[in-house]
């Protein structure tokens, strides 16, 4: 194994630094961390569950978004509760969101709003923990993930969607709350059912997947060859083998070694084959060009990517964090809906929008327990009691919104709903069993989804 720093971005409130570490292992031909994901996805095949061709774009708010200014305003509540922006209509009757949202505004028929999530922790790790897991045990002061991803435990089940594809990608990076892999991870289920991590920016002039480059001065050719040589020293070994595990044990270090050297990936993450004029609309910024590899991505053949969007810890200054972030993730959301529907993708890939907990109803002083506005401007503090989750495409009707908040948008007056039933909602999707379960480091059966239901108000 080595190990890449890829440096420093900022802190979040509790003082925690996102350093993050890219964790690489090559061995001989080809990684095989990548030929563990091929064994799962053996399993996966042989588990007799009907899977469907579907995938998931997840666009994760690392830090978390307002709802309240986001996709559930509330124009008549007190002004320190209400907000700075007024809401818009959209082209659904009764549907509105935040007027920083106009290109959204003109395709709510495209998505539909879940209003009415909760876990009810205002804790960055619990609530990260339960977003991403369905289940508690993570804090601030103890930040280790407890259980795997809802993710690996579909990915895990699915494998890729084509050959030669990773089943899970996280663009640029898997992180969740400064960690990395942090909750993304597949924990118990063995560090292959990790997502498979670009390591870079794609909307850098040199963008380069870490992980499909040959280590040192080995090429592609020295792989080949080295490939052809290693098939004749193991003949020996398959003619005394007679059980046929050298047999599997080939074709899961082949998978990994074509994951490597084959055109399939490469072609991928190739965004610099993307028309510009199609990056211009994305945006020429992570969030952007993220995005737009993700649609490459699952056009290609994985199940599942993930784009990190961060920087969502908004306790100061939330006019400015938000003028500056709404309208970017506005053209982002709007052009990945767009291209999609435009590719005739969108029945088959799902685009979900969240983060790990909202912002309080009621805005703060921006003193922090000094002057007013001391520490800047009103912000938004932490809060879990009410969030909200987007979701279009993939069978998910477009124009509905499920559940609701009070009037104050504190808590769900209407439908409440968990993470869990997000996660049912996901394995729907992708033609997962909730029911499926996996064994953990001790040998227990652990539910892949603990306590949840399809939120059938979406179909």
């Amino acid at each position: 194994m080595f190990r890449v720093e890829l440096g420093k971005s900022g802190r979040y409130c509790d003082g925690w630094t996102r350093r993050s570490f890219l964790q690489i292992g090559m061995a001989g031909m080809g990684s095989a961390t990548l030929a563990d994901v091929s064994r799962a996805r053996a399993v996966a095949r042989t588990a007799g569950h009907a899977s469907k061709e579907t995938s998931v774009i997840l666009l994760w708010l690392d830090g978390g978004p307002s709802h309240l200014d986001l996709y559930d305003m509330k124009p008549e509540a007190p002004a320190e509760c209400r907000g700075l922006w007024k809401p818009i209509r959209t082209n659904v009757p009764g549907i509105e969101i935040t007027e920083l949202f106009p290109l959204q505004a003109k395709m709510a028929d495209k998505f539909s709003i879940v209003r009415s999530l909760h876990h009810d922790s205002g804790d960055h790790f619990t609530g990260g923990h339960y977003m991403l897991t369905g289940r508690g045990g993570a804090s601030g002061a103890d930040k280790v993930g407890k259980f795997p991803c809802f993710i690996s435990m579909a990915t895990k089940e699915t494998g890729a969607r084509r050959g030669g594809m990773p089943a899970h990608v996280a663009v640029p990076h898997a992180m969740s709350i400064g960690l990395r892999p942090g909750y993304f991870g597949g924990h118990f289920l063995g560090n292959q059912h990790d997502p498979f991590d670009t390591g870079s920016d794609p909307n850098a002039d040199k963008f380069v997947v870490q992980g499909l480059q040959p280590p040192g001065d080995l090429t592609i050719d020295r792989l080949q060859d080295r490939s052809g040589l290693l098939q004749h020293l193991d003949a020996f070994r398959h003619n005394v083998d007679r059980s046929g595990v050298m047999n599997s044990f080939d074709h899961f270090q082949q998978s990994a070694y074509d994951l490597v050297t084959g055109p399939t990936a490469r072609r991928a993450f190739d965004i610099d084959a993307e028309n510009p004029e199609l990056r211009d609309r994305y945006g020429r910024h992570d969030w952007g060009q993220s995005a737009l590899l993700a649609r490459r991505l699952v056009e290609a053949g994985c199940t599942f990517v993930t784009c990190h969007f961060g920087g969502w810890d908004h306790h100061w200054n939330l006019k400015t964090g938000m003028e500056n972030y709404l309208p970017r993730l506005d053209t982002v959301v709007a052009s990945l809906f767009e291209d999609l529907s435009d590719r005739g993708l969108l029945d088959q890939v799902l685009v979900m929008i969240c983060g790990e907990f909202s912002r309080t109803p009621r805005m703060n002083d921006g003193g922090n327990g000094g002057p007013p506005m001391s520490q800047g401007t009103p912000g938004r503090d932490h809060w879990g009691r009410s969030l909200c989750c987007v979701m279009g495409g993939g069978g998910v009707q477009g124009g509905r919104i499920v559940g609701a908040t009070d009037a104050k948008g504190e808590v769900p007056a209407d439908r409440p709903l968990t993470p869990g039933d997000l996660h049912a909602t996901v394995f729907d999707v992708l033609g997962v069993d909730r029911d499926l379960t996996a064994h953990d480091q001790f040998g227990r059966p652990v539910r892949a989804i603990e306590d949840g239901e399809r939120i059938h108000e979406l179909f």
